[in-house]
């Protein structure tokens, strides 16, 4: 068992790998009565055309990996939410563009637990009649979010500025694409990406790192698995342009929806430069449109945001985009204005203090963010998938300059690579 020591945010983790690929990472939070547990894999949304080894690509249907994070919790038995229940503990999953996560929280049967986690998702069970039935229940949910404004909005965008790469597509695919999945290709997909080497577990909380290594060597061992080769993903050449430059979609919303995006044509295949890259974009975006910034109390003050504006950025070694937007009485305004304020701060850069206010804020939130396990549990994992250490933020944070920042605001918002989606009532 391997210790990692973070002295400058007074953590240390303990990680041991399995002989069958397996990555086991414990952070003991002494004091804490809560335990999380994450059990991820390296897989989502967008990995629709795959390899192994020298085996010949394959392509399958969208939204196949939501769908088997859906039918993990199928069990010959039963359903494994009431197992958990009955070892009280809350346990969820979710799919992501790139990952698949299994979790839970609970204060007590900790091992209990954890052992259930592992299996649960070390133990497939698919039929072509469970697999049938769990089609009309994704149906339903993907029809749901067609009438959720903040989803449609938010993946508009996407699919305004991509023309090919699988990030457009909604994760949880269409009701055509998985009217396609069968129980083969979802043994398929398993097989593939739920290998012990494409996985990663995470624990933290009032746990022994000793107790916890020793739990997953012994559940291990009593399983076997096929060496695997390595995943390759093949994704089709993305064009530099956005797909659209804008589209409307039309809902019965009180107040219209707006958001604009910028597309970059990759990030960076350097772990370390993908994730200084992201911190000093954040930043930047932060001081130029967060809630304490001139443009922001702007544009509240005349009424075109309401405090649902927020802005994010999005990254990983084959796509980069932002969003920055929310609710507006008037899209084209905003789009105007925001415009208007980007290219003045491009002309003049930012406030040194604004930024230095920002820096702060963000070290600040970072730190806070390490009290939380189910925060830790998720970004560390996050953070682990893209080749980066969450533990090592700090010093990057602290790293970046006003003229790194300053560059990326004059880089970033390419006008010939921005897209805007709207959702309102008169949308055509």
């Amino acid at each position: 068992m391997e210790t990692l020591a973070y002295p400058g945010v007074q953590e240390t983790l303990y990680r041991e790998a399995m002989p069958n690929g397996l990555e086991v990472v414990v952070l003991p939070k002494e004091g804490f009565s809560k335990t999380y547990a994450t059990f991820s894999t390296k897989y989502g949304s967008v990995d629709n055309r795959f390899a192994v080894g020298d085996q010949a690509p394959i392509s399958v249907p969208d939204g196949i990996a939501h769908f088997l994070e859906h039918k993990m919790f199928e069990e010959p038995t039963g359903d494994i939410f009431a197992t958990f229940a009955s070892q009280g503990a809350s346990a969820n999953a979710f799919t992501s563009f790139d990952r698949t996560v299994y979790l839970f929280s609970a204060t007590e049967q900790i091992e209990a637990n954890l052992s259930t986690l592992i299996d649960f998702v070390q133990h497939p069970y698919f039929t072509d009649e469970n697999v049938e039935k769990e089609k009309g229940i994704i149906e339903q949910e993907i029809n749901m979010y067609r009438d959720n404004a903040d989803w449609r909005v938010y993946f508009g965008l996407i699919d305004a500025l991509y023309h090919k790469h699988p990030i457009h597509i909604d994760i949880a695919g269409t009701v055509e694409s998985i009217r396609q999945i069968d129980k083969e290709t979802l043994y398929r997909c398993y097989e593939t990406f739920y290998h012990p080497s494409n996985m990663f577990l995470f624990v933290v909380g009032g746990v022994t790192p000793e107790a916890v290594m020793k739990l997953v060597r012994d559940n291990q061992a009593r399983k076997s698995f096929k060496p695997q080769g390595e995943i390759k993903r093949f994704f089709d050449a993305e064009p530099e342009t956005v797909k659209l430059p804008v589209k409307k979609t039309s809902l019965p919303v009180s107040m219209p929806k707006c958001m604009i995006g910028f597309k970059e044509s990759r990030g960076s295949a350097d772990p370390d430069q993908l994730l200084r890259t992201e911190l000093t974009t954040k930043l930047m975006l932060d001081a130029l449109l967060g809630s304490s910034s001139p443009i922001y109390h702007a544009l509240y003050d005349d009424s075109l945001i309401t405090d649902s504006f927020g802005h994010e950025f999005n990254s990983s070694e084959d796509y980069a985009f932002s969003v920055v937007g929310g609710e507006t009485r008037d899209p084209d305004e905003l789009i105007r204005r925001l415009r208007e304020a980007i290219e003045r701060a491009q002309a003049e850069g930012l406030d040194q203090a604004a930024f230095e206010r920002t820096k702060r804020k963000k070290i600040g939130g970072y730190l806070r963010m390490l009290n939380s396990p189910e925060a830790i549990a998720s970004e560390f994992t996050r953070y682990r998938f893209r080749g980066a250490d969450l533990f090592k933020l700090l010093p990057v944070y602290e790293d970046i300059t006003l003229d790194e920042a300053n560059a990326r605001l004059r880089s970033h918002f390419d006008w010939n690579r921005m897209a805007v989606s709207v959702v309102a009532k008169d949308a055509q």
